[in-house]
């Protein structure tokens, strides 16, 4: 009897060799960025009205200027997005203080670009503001056809090194270099935007925040049609949100004579950064509880 007949007899159960284990498969990446879920668009709505009124509070309310608040909250900005990068996983405190600290520079970034030192832009009774220059005077649709071809810039390398636009695997450091060139440049288009909308369109705080929503509705529509990638949706969506919270922004702060609810920028400050806080600490809480079951 050969060997075959030996192996497919009676006793093979006990003569064949055991079987192979499985090849060890590599460990599944950790994650760097937040699951997209209904508290996530309130968590990034907070943040950026909170990036208005807070950018507005240091410009304006404490009248440091647009040149020198934009210095400082751009460094901030560095160092939490240093943190972040350095993280080895999903830490919410982390990503969205960099999320605020972009809010917040977005805020006056795009001030500085579109207005200038005109008392038209100054509140309070303010005459001046701060040190040095206080705005290019660029305005808002040039202001917004540069910050438009920066981003697609980004968007184009970042598609020349064939990495994800999906944020659940974006987990490389260079990939989420470029998610956060993205995230800086597009909070400071989205305010932009909403300035425009609030001061210039003639829809009013109110009006241009009603827009918004409904262009933010359709997208939601949108996300029904198989044809439509989720992953556009999400971007224009990311963008969108921004002038939501901008004209947000100003309809709870600006004076009742312009539309507004004069709850003034740290009293709405204070409001805005309460709710942050209390959706941060509850995604840190899941984090914690989820965090042994994916390891």
């Amino acid at each position: 009897m050969d060997n075959t007949q030996a192996l497919t007899g009676p006793d093979a159960a006990v003569t064949a060799p055991p079987p192979a284990p499985p090849a060890p498969t590599a460990p599944a990446a950790t994650k760097k960025l937040p699951e997209v879920t209904p508290a996530f668009w309130i968590m990034k709505i907070a943040a950026t009205t909170l990036g208005e009124t807070a950018g507005d509070l240091f410009a304006q309310t404490l009248k440091l200027g647009y040149f020198l608040t934009t210095v400082l909250l751009f460094l901030i900005f560095v160092v939490t997005l240093a943190v972040q990068l350095r993280s080895r996983r999903y830490n919410p405190f982390f990503y969205w203080t960099v999320i605020l600290s972009t809010s917040t520079a977005g805020t006056t970034m795009s001030d500085f670009m579109n207005r200038d030192a005109s008392t038209k832009y100054l509140s309070g009774g303010a005459t001046s503001l701060g040190w040095g220059p206080q705005g290019l005077g660029l305005g808002y649709p040039v202001g917004a056809a540069i910050l438009i071809t920066l981003l697609l810039a980004i968007f184009a390398v970042w598609k020349g090194t064939g990495l994800t636009f999906a944020l659940r695997d974006i987990v490389t450091f260079r990939a989420e270099a470029l998610f956060w060139a993205a995230i800086l440049v597009s909070n400071t288009l989205g305010t932009s935007m909403g300035d425009f909308l609030s001061d210039s369109s003639g829809l009013g705080y109110a009006g241009g925040a009603l827009l918004v929503t409904g262009a933010l509705a359709v997208l939601v529509a949108l996300m029904k049609v198989p044809a439509v990638p989720n992953v556009l949706l999400f971007w224009i969506a990311f963008v969108l949100t921004r002038p939501l919270g901008a004209t947000a922004g100003d309809f709870l702060t600006k004076p009742l004579a312009k539309g507004g609810l004069d709850l003034g920028t740290a009293g709405s400050s204070a409001v805005l950064l309460a709710v942050l806080i209390g959706f941060t600490v509850r995604a840190q809480l899941r984090e914690r509880r989820y965090a042994p079951q994916a390891q």
